[in-house]
């Protein structure tokens, strides 16, 4: 089956050795997010932003993709401070609903670019 790279400018650029995101078949594994702006390329200040930019990036790729967030299976997220988890939860109704896709909270020492949050997806377009 073959494999499609998904890219756009609406969410950060890639900084390392991966894709935004990789369609295969219906289904689509994004990359994970973190809290930069796609425009200057700088981490947003603070956790609440954060936690909204990441899941603004998701959403723009799961866009580019020809998808959407409704469309997320799986939702995995990193916290440098898990006592941040409840935010997430507060953040995420905002861009999820009923059915909620599968999802891992895991606790991570550092995230790249001193972030305090990151999260990847996989979606299913059916």
């Amino acid at each position: 089956m073959a494999k499609t790279i998904i890219a756009t400018p609406n969410a950060p650029a890639a900084i390392g050795t991966y894709s935004q995101a990789v369609r295969v078949g219906d289904t689509v594994y994004l990359s994970g997010q973190i809290g930069l702006d796609p425009a200057t390329m700088q981490m947003v200040d603070g956790i609440d932003a954060q936690i909204v930019r990441v899941f603004e990036n998701l959403k723009a790729v799961a866009e580019a993709a020809g998808g959407s967030l409704a469309d997320v299976v799986k939702l995995n997220v990193f916290l440098t401070d898990l006592g941040n988890f409840a935010k997430v939860n507060e953040t995420m109704a905002r861009y999820f609903s009923e059915p909620f896709p599968a999802r891992a909270a895991v606790g991570v020492k550092e995230l790249p670019r001193g972030a305090q949050v990151e999260a990847d997806a996989v979606m299913f377009i059916g």
